[in-house]
């Protein structure tokens, strides 16, 4: 399998976790829908990141899609909740990090890719505070050691919530102060440090 995008897509990463953490063989091919662009189209028209190109060529795209096809090749292995209260938790705070990652992507976006003659105002206020509510909820919630769902290895609500985390103060180095949000820091701070995020880090 390859896994085609660049690791500072929350959404390429995740999956790169993922399939780390579950011990799953795959080639990842640091692809960008920018400079990329037509190496990228010559393997999937829609240059949509990430894209997983299976090995007989069928290709997934959406982070949520691929990593439901990772844990698939994992039973009883998966880092989602196989079902109950856990696993309706893990499938909340999995779109609290979706979220905060969407919204750095929106604000990235608005404030860095589009002209500056062409930018809103009142949305990059609007991203601008749905993004730090998001991250209010988030911290919220945090504890201040283990995981959101406890001690043990982390679920795929902290993994989403720590490659969002990370990716806002990559692309967004002034929107979210380290200091408003401690434990939700923290958290970010655990996760990188295990083996399958050392394995997908970026600079």
């Amino acid at each position: 399998m390859q896994l085609i995008g660049m690791l500072d897509s929350p959404y390429v990463r995740r999956c790169h976790v993922v399939a780390t953490r579950l011990g799953i063989p795959f080639d990842h091919r640091p692809l960008s829908v920018f400079r990329d662009y037509s190496e990228f189209h010559a393997i999937n028209p829609l240059v949509r990141a990430p894209t997983l190109v299976l090995d007989d060529g069928r290709q997934l795209m959406d982070s949520g899609l691929i990593i439901q096809h990772f844990e698939a090749l994992r039973p009883g292995h998966g880092i989602t909740p196989a079902d109950g209260e856990a696993r309706t938790e893990c499938l909340r705070l999995t779109a609290l990090g979706l979220a905060m990652a969407d919204k750095a992507v929106q604000l990235y976006y608005e404030i860095s890719v589009r002209p500056e003659t062409l930018r809103w105002g009142e949305w990059i206020t609007r991203l601008t505070g749905q993004l730090r509510d998001t991250a209010e909820a988030l911290e919220a919630i945090c504890p201040p050691d283990g995981w959101l769902q406890g001690e043990g290895l982390p679920t795929l609500a902290d993994i989403t919530a720590a490659v969002a985390w990370r990716f806002a103060h990559y692309v967004l180095p002034n929107m979210l102060e380290r200091s408003d949000y401690p434990a939700l820091d923290a958290l970010g701070g655990r996760a990188e440090a295990l083996p399958e995020f050392v394995a997908a880090h970026f600079d």
